[in-house]
């Protein structure tokens, strides 16, 4: 099934993330597409706050991985500076997957290890 959904601005995008935190569920995947700029780590913060969340959500460009702890864990990962896909095993992601919320900014650079039930969203 797919469906699209349009945000026009910054509070826009962090609402729709806020709307779909509070039905997403552990080991839900979501595969994050995106130029730069496009809203990636907005939509996260706004599935934050909708998971009732309360830290600060930066992206995790530099760091890869992102935890913030909860009831269900958000894993908000960023493969925009990872190279060769053997770093997604150093840093035990098929692990991550497993149980949590795992969101994935430039999911597109590894697709292959993406969860075949992964909501890619653009």
């Amino acid at each position: 099934m797919s469906f699209d959904v349009a945000t026009h601005s910054e509070a826009d995008t962090i609402a729709l993330g806020k709307a779909l935190g509070p039905v997403l569920s552990d080991g839900d995947v979501l595969a994050l597409r995106g130029d730069l700029g496009a809203g990636k780590t907005h939509f996260v913060q706004g599935i934050a706050q909708g998971m009732g969340i309360d830290d600060v959500v930066v992206s995790p460009t530099f760091t890869i991985l992102n935890y913030y702890e909860n009831t269900i864990p958000l894993q908000h990962f960023d493969f925009y500076r990872l190279e060769e896909e053997y770093e997604l095993d150093d840093l035990g992601f098929d692990d991550y997957l497993e149980s949590g919320v795992t969101v994935i900014e430039w999911s597109e650079k590894f697709p292959d290890r993406l969860p075949d039930d992964a909501a890619v969203v653009t």
